[in-house]
């Protein structure tokens, strides 16, 4: 594997694949790996004759009171874990090399970002859309891979590469869990040890709310019921929502692709999740 850090050696690097003609995937990553980051990388290796994998801690993803300072860097070790995987180049910029300046160029699709986790981190997701916008136009993948766990951030990037013609193939692979059910997440680590035995509560929470929506449950009735119970036991549900997929609005009796979505703390850590389903 090698590792790269300035755009320049990866662009040399990915010329000479495309000039061999070799397809390339791309798995963007702020690090700190879990198995679901590897079974990305994974799934990327059987579709692609080329994988790269990026680590860059974004701020300005970021909001001013949250964990960017703390975030969990840990590059030998998921340096050696992508090794182990067979990946070809893992991309490790600075923020000095991905921001060499401020940047006057925004990258915002508004109509999906600024609902749900939007409305509790303003500007989070112009963040994460010019990064990923940025990264695109360095690694020119033929395939990017995400995680389902983040639905909003997988929504709001398949939007803007649509929108702004992005000659890539955004392909979703289902989240992965702890024995429990928990959502993989590298913010786990955060976890007391009460609160990770509480965690998977917020998965059943979704399992049980999508049983009673397809036994025809009053959907804001019960969305209420599920909230009140998960604050009984102790979470601060920021939403708990019922929504259509393919743009994260809420979801009308005649919708039939649907997610449900919930965002809720425990203590300092702010746990997300979400389940698909069609009625």
């Amino acid at each position: 594997m090698q590792t790269l850090t300035s755009i320049e050696t990866l662009r040399h690097q990915i010329q000479a694949w495309r000039h061999n003609g070799q397809r390339i995937a791309f798995v963007p990553t702020m690090g700190n790996l879990h198995d679901g980051h590897l079974n990305l990388v994974q799934t990327a290796k059987q579709n692609a004759d080329k994988v790269v994998v990026s680590i860059f801690v974004n701020p300005t993803q970021f909001g001013p009171h949250e964990d960017f300072a703390r975030y969990p860097r840990t590059e030998s070790a998921d340096s050696l874990r992508l090794s182990e995987c067979a990946t070809d180049v893992l991309f490790l910029p600075t923020v000095e090399t991905l921001y060499p300046q401020t940047s006057q160029t925004q990258v915002s699709v508004p109509e999906v970002a600024n609902r749900l986790c939007g409305l509790h981190r303003p500007g989070h997701f112009d963040g994460v859309a010019l990064v990923v916008c940025k990264l695109l136009n360095m690694v020119q993948p033929d395939i990017l891979y995400l995680g389902e766990k983040d639905f909003q951030q997988l929504t709001v990037i398949r939007r803007m590469v649509n929108d702004l013609n992005i000659p890539t193939q955004v392909v979703s692979v289902a989240t992965v869990r702890e024995a429990d059910g928990l959502a993989m997440s590298s913010r786990n680590t955060y976890l007391s040890q009460e609160h990770r035995a509480l965690a998977p509560v917020l998965y059943q929470t979704l399992i049980e709310t999508r049983e009673a929506l397809l036994e025809n449950a009053n959907p804001s009735l019960l969305l209420t019921q599920r909230i009140q119970h998960l604050e009984q036991l102790g979470f601060v549900v920021d939403y708990l929502s019922l929504c259509r997929q393919q743009d994260l609005h809420e979801a009308s009796a005649e919708d039939t692709d649907l997610v449900l979505l919930v965002a809720a703390r425990l203590g300092s850590t702010r746990l997300i999740d979400n389940i698909r389903f069609e009625r």
